[in-house]
């Protein structure tokens, strides 16, 4: 599988980069300085406008009195990939008036672009419509502007201009404020410079990415499903060691556990809080959470674990609420049964717990890999009016395979070498990934701005 794996994915980042030079496309007889600096030189024959000279619609979206069972879709930002995709599960339902959802219905070719966000990954990105979405009689919110090319057959080529990199690095630009939170409007999209080639080769040159990005998303799919098949064969390979051990002529018996079937003979069953300390979490007083000081770092979920600053709330005020290095730390909320390894002291929030093994009886990395299979199960008994979430009676009760210690330490350096391996293989594929992504995006900068000349390729 190394060598297999390794021959897949042998691209360096050097290759990807030069991928256009490699494939020689031709570029222009004759270029112009475009006076933007976004995007330098352009065919001499091609022009500079700014859209809204292209536009017929440029408008901002509806939300409606209250959501409505009966009331018409009205698709948001969330809707959004940052791709400038669409993935549509649970679309808002709101009440509108007659003239706000006719005003606001979307039709096949419309642009709608991401305008208030947090986050420089999402603000700017543009998705298009399509006839799957216009199909659903569906309108936009006020937190994305619609823009409406007036030349609906092209309008796919300026979908390919907003998402790619020197355009959104402008939309970022532009959307800068000192709260902190990017905005755009009508105004800004309608301002921006772009460049605009002969009918004609528009189309030539949305064809020609069409086709292109086709391949290039094919190929990442493929890696990325990959990806799926290797993490399903490290959990499969976790979870025969940590159920049925390394020897497979050992005797087995029925561990009297529905989930865990048959363990070998000579090991016992027994709950989590037999073999380890279980420190559930508890949130601080609100009036001493934003105490900053020498404290420890506080966690109140697993989301938090790892970050440069872990939350806000620095201080813990529970002596006996603190993870120790090397701790095991469950989620208790969603998503439960996530798990990580303490890298240092920390105070722990409601959200988490903190699993602290009996070395004589149980093996820290043994416990963290059944651990890590025992998510499926702790999320199953998982209740909650607001957000799933397990007892503390839940964690100390899990059922628990014990293999005398000798053998936990063999297991555990089993799974050391193989899933290292695995690891390996899902981190060169991610790189390659990484790079299909770059060399996507560099082809669409070349291609939208005339870097290159498509229309015979």
């Amino acid at each position: 599988m190394d060598r297999s794996i390794g021959n897949t994915f042998n691209v360096s980042k050097e290759q990807n980069t030069q991928e256009i030079e490699r494939r020689k496309f031709r570029s222009y007889p004759q270029y112009k300085d475009s006076g933007i600096e976004w995007f330098g030189t352009i065919p001499v024959h091609w022009d500079v406008k700014p859209f809204k000279a292209l536009l017929s619609r440029n408008d901002s979206g509806v939300w409606g009195e209250d959501f409505a069972d009966d009331g018409v879709l009205v698709l948001r930002s969330t809707e959004q990939t940052v791709d400038g995709k669409w993935n549509i599960e649970s679309p808002a339902r709101r009440r509108l008036t007659t003239r706000e959802a006719s005003d606001a219905r979307l039709e096949v070719g419309d642009l709608v672009v991401t305008k208030s966000s947090g986050s420089e990954l999402h603000i700017g990105k543009t998705s298009i419509v399509d006839q799957f979405v216009a199909a659903l009689n569906c309108c936009f919110s006020n937190f994305i502007q619609r823009l409406r090319v007036a030349w609906p057959n092209l309008s796919r080529l300026y979908w390919y201009l907003l998402n790619c990199p020197v355009a959104r690095e402008q939309l970022i630009f532009l959307s800068s404020t000192t709260t902190g939170l990017g905005n755009l409007n009508g105004s800004i999209l309608g301002s921006i410079r772009v460049p605009v080639a002969p009918e004609e080769e528009q189309q030539a040159i949305a064809t020609f990415l069409d086709r292109e990005t086709a391949k290039i998303d094919s190929l990442i799919e493929k890696k990325e499903r990959l990806i799926e098949l290797l993490r399903e064969k490290r959990t499969a390979l976790i979870t025969q060691a940590v159920t049925k051990g390394l020897n497979p002529t050992v005797p087995m018996k029925d561990s009297g556990v529905e989930w865990l079937g048959k363990i070998p003979a000579h090991w016992e069953v027994k709950r989590l809080k037999y073999v380890s300390r279980i420190i559930m979490g508890q949130s601080p007083p609100s009036d001493i959470v934003n105490i900053l000081g020498d404290g420890l770092p506080f966690l109140q979920g697993n989301a938090d674990f790892g970050a440069e600053h872990p939350t806000a709330r620095t201080f813990c005020p529970f002596p006996n609420k603190v993870a120790a290095p090397k701790d095991i730390l469950v989620s208790v909320r969603a998503p439960v049964g996530a798990i990580n390894i303490a890298d240092r002291e920390y105070g722990i929030g409601r959200g988490l717990c903190a699993i602290r093994p009996y070395f004589l009886q149980l093996e820290p990395r043994y416990c963290s890999n059944f651990l890590q299979i025992a998510h499926p199960q702790l999320n199953s008994i998982a209740t909650g009016s607001t957000y799933d979430a397990v007892s503390s009676d839940d964690v100390s009760c899990l059922a628990f395979p014990l293999p005398p210690i000798e053998e936990q330490h063999s297991i555990s350096y089993f799974l050391d070498r193989e899933t290292a391996k695995i690891d390996k293989f899902i981190s060169r594929i991610r790189e390659a990934i990484t790079q299909l992504r770059e060399y996507r995006a560099a082809l669409i900068s070349a291609a939208v701005t005339g870097k290159i000349n498509v229309r015979e390729a």
